[in-house]
């Protein structure tokens, strides 16, 4: 079984319908849904996409977010103090966001690929990204 960590990239590339993360997110979910795959996702992520939205987009759709993420086939992850100290020192050591220190605390936790398109992921040595933004990113 495939187990792959998201970060908000695909995720708010799905909701806006933006391709080639839509069709790749959609296929992993319906992996997920049928026993193929392990989606995991970290706490902070599932609430970075709703400040997104929120702040970007609307009350209402984030609000549709909130209830949505909870069906989805993707475990989220409350992440341990040890994952707080260990997405610390990934933001200390790295020009990263934050939330996303967290999506890669959560890939190196589960030696598995971060599926992102987020090009400032690529200046982390030592994660696996499962790729799916522009290649020239």
């Amino acid at each position: 079984m495939k187990t792959r960590v998201l970060d908000s990239w695909p995720v708010l590339e799905w909701i806006n319908a933006r391709r080639p993360a839509t069709d790749t997110l959609r296929k992993l979910l319906e992996e997920s849904e049928a026993g193929d795959a392990c989606l995991l996702m970290s706490a902070i992520n599932v609430g970075e996409v709703y400040y997104f939205l929120r702040k970007h987009y609307s009350d209402e759709l984030a609000q549709s977010w909130k209830e949505l993420s909870g069906t989805l086939p993707v475990t989220i992850v409350v992440p341990t103090m040890e994952e707080i100290w260990d997405a610390a020192v990934l933001k200390a050591c790295y020009s990263i966001a934050y939330a996303d220190a967290f999506a890669v605390a959560l890939a190196h936790k589960h030696h598995c690929p971060l599926l992102t398109g987020d090009p400032e992921l690529r200046l982390i040595p030592d994660v696996e990204l499962d790729w799916i933004g522009r290649p020239e990113a």
